[in-house]
């Protein structure tokens, strides 16, 4: 059999990175941190034949990152004979602050390196980034005496807008309507923690990623559904930024120029159509004289019978639907995730988004579209997905000759 060589490929200078020793053991920590992850309680042992690397680097790695607190040592296991292994599972007791913030109200919860949550408060917002910046802290220094000492990795903040991910600084938040203002520093500061910060969306996608099962993914696109519409775009296994962060920013793209007017400043946007607002005045304008409602208020009078509420989330479902035509054209992902408040109700509206996206594919399958089932947890929970990522990487890219993920 002729012998397959390795072609010419494109390798970017500014960017090189050659493979070496200390990239490699990175790479098999990762993978070890993972497969603890996924299959723990377990075993050195199983470690070892899970992984294909030798037993002398299992034990190996396993001490570093029991050092380094991300892993423990607990039960031991049961063997027919010989000597009983000690199982080794993630430590609980790391824990990250999440905060997640929307234009009226933001929630600080504290989660455990396994993604649950163990407590979770309200705060109230205002258009003063700094004063509600202030309650949020208040809020945090009262939420961390609860978390076990020394255990606090650091804080995650899931924003409604784009953030500049050299500066670190929120850049484009038209639902918040914050002026620009140095969140991460003053947290910092009053915090004595490292801060991390993303949008809701991507914060949303490494939740899934982080603490759900997307093994095989490597291209989907995550729509979060809230007061806004916001996008998050993996291609390749590899989250896209663009310039400045504002890669993926679908919901702003006009739609019908005609349309209501954006917190942005444009005319007919997809997300004036297909967010949580629109579905609401979709039902003031059904039922004009009807009460003020939420949008849970919604769902819930959709499924009490109100013919109104229910063809205000038709509408609203139809909407999303239709948007996906521009991710589906642009991206080609495989599958597409919808987050928000609106999969409690997915019986309602997966047929009609399904059958929207259906329709206007291009050539090919539809991309699988599938609810994340979280709501607001899952932008909890991906907040704290920022801070646990320092230490288990969202992505491992080696730029130049390919180095061997399995060297010991």
């Amino acid at each position: 059999m002729r012998q397959q060589r390795h072609g010419i490929r494109h390798v970017d200078l500014a960017e090189l990175q050659l493979a070496s020793s200390e990239t490699a053991r990175i790479i098999n920590r990762d993978i070890v941190l993972e497969l603890i992850r996924t299959s723990q309680p377990i075993s050195r042992a199983d470690l070892a034949r899970s992984s294909g690397l030798g037993r002398s680097t299992i034990s190996q790695i396993v001490e570093q990152l029991i050092n380094e607190n991300w892993v423990r040592e607990g039960a031991m296991g049961s063997l027919p004979r010989g000597r009983r292994p000690t199982m080794v599972g993630l430590n609980e007791a790391l824990v990250a602050i999440a905060v997640d913030i929307h234009p009226r109200q933001a929630s600080v919860a504290l989660v455990d390196l396994n993604g649950r949550l163990l407590s979770r408060w309200p705060v109230p917002i205002t258009s003063d980034p700094a004063a509600s910046m202030r309650l949020i802290i208040d809020c945090m220094q009262r939420i961390r005496p609860a978390a076990p000492q020394n255990s606090t990795e650091g804080i995650g903040i899931s924003l409604p807008g784009r953030v500049n991910p050299t500066t670190q600084r929120l850049i484009f938040a038209p639902n918040l309507k914050w002026p620009e203002f140095d969140i991460k520093k003053m947290v910092e500061s009053r915090m004595g923690l490292p801060v991390m910060m993303e949008n809701d969306a991507t914060a949303c996608l490494m939740a899934e990623r982080t603490f759900a099962r997307m093994d095989g993914v490597r291209d989907a696109v995550l729509v979060a559904v809230a007061e806004g519409v916001g996008t998050c775009v993996l291609a390749n296994g590899q989250l896209i930024t663009g310039h400045d962060g504002m890669a993926g920013e679908f919901g702003h793209i006009p739609v019908d120029p005609n349309g209501p007017r954006c917190g942005c400043g444009k005319n007919g946007c997809w997300e004036v159509f297909s967010s949580s607002r629109a579905a609401l005045r979709y039902y003031r304008e059904l039922r004009p004289k009807g009460p003020v409602v939420t949008f849970q208020e919604l769902l819930n009078r959709a499924e009490e019978g109100d013919s109104a509420a229910a063809q205000a989330l038709t509408m609203q479902a139809r909407w999303i639907g239709r948007g996906l035509r521009m991710i589906i054209a642009s991206v080609s992902p495989s599958t597409i995730l919808i987050a928000g408040e609106l999969t409690a109700a997915w019986h309602r509206f997966g047929p009609v988004i399904e059958k929207e996206a259906a329709d206007l594919t291009l050539a090919g399958s539809s991309p699988q579209i599938r609810p994340t089932h979280e709501g607001e947890i899952a932008r909890l929970r991906g907040a704290a997905a920022l801070v646990f990522q320092r230490g288990v990487r969202l992505t491992t890219s080696t730029a130049a000759t390919g180095s061997a993920s399995k060297r010991g």
